[in-house]
């Protein structure tokens, strides 16, 4: 009996060797593979954050460089206008401007208008002409301001007309008068 008692002894511990060389190399192959391999410190830390850090540079150059010639042609563009109005990308203060009758001023997209004194109408090709900021409504071609009331231009090519002697508006982004 005693030598049945080894047998059975030799066989679970050859069977528990080989559960713990199965499970042994199963942990091994779920280290790392083709589609998801296993990254070392090293390697992230010497190879993959410089190159991240490099791109991040490049772009980052690559755009100031596109921004500062954008800020140039606008500059440029304002100074070829005259000086009149604020170079697009507009003012954060308003700008008292006086016009008389017959004076057309020229608004840039997102600029705001406060009528002040005398009359004047807004002229575009297509409606809505202006967005009427204090009453939440919009304002179609041909009509005439209201006073104390904040207009805003949305699309390009919306003008406004003196209609009176002495117009005076107020003026918060690009705009020019002829």
């Amino acid at each position: 009996m005693k030598k049945t008692d080894k047998r059975w002894t030799i066989r679970l511990g050859a069977l528990a060797l080989a559960a713990v060389l199965a499970g042994t190399s199963a942990a091994l192959a779920a280290g790392g593979d083709q589609s998801d391999p296993l990254i070392t410190l090293s390697y992230l830390n010497q190879t993959a954050v410089p190159q991240i850090v490099k791109q991040v540079e490049e772009k980052t150059a690559a755009r100031q460089k596109e921004l500062e010639q954008t800020f140039a042609n606008q500059i440029s563009q304002y100074l070829q206008q005259g000086g009149q109005g604020t170079p697009s990308g507009g003012s954060a203060s308003y700008t008292l401007v006086s016009m008389t009758s017959g004076q057309v001023m020229s608004l840039g997209v997102g600029c705001e208008v406060l009528l002040r004194v005398g009359t004047a109408t807004v002229r575009s090709d297509g409606s809505p002409a202006l967005v009427d900021l204090t009453s939440g409504g919009t304002v179609n071609p041909g009509t005439s301001l209201t006073k104390n009331h904040l207009y805003m231009s949305t699309i390009e090519g919306r003008t406004l007309a003196a209609t009176a002697n002495t117009v005076k508006v107020l003026v918060r982004g690009s705009y020019s008068v002829a």
